[in-house]
């Protein structure tokens, strides 16, 4: 699914590539939204050996 939707921005792009930055800044955004959040390491549970 996201590879469609990547698509198609694209495809809009080329169609709008005369228009205002402000579009621009909006197709950018949404890819930002599509990539994968970052991964933060959990925290070990339990007790730590001395």
């Amino acid at each position: 699914m996201n590879k469609e939707l990547a698509y198609k921005l694209v495809e809009l792009e080329r169609k709008i590539e005369k228009h205002d930055e402000n579009i621009q800044a909006i197709f950018e955004a949404i890819r930002q939204l599509m990539a994968p959040p970052p991964v933060k390491p959990k925290p070990q549970i339990g007790f730590k050996p001395n």
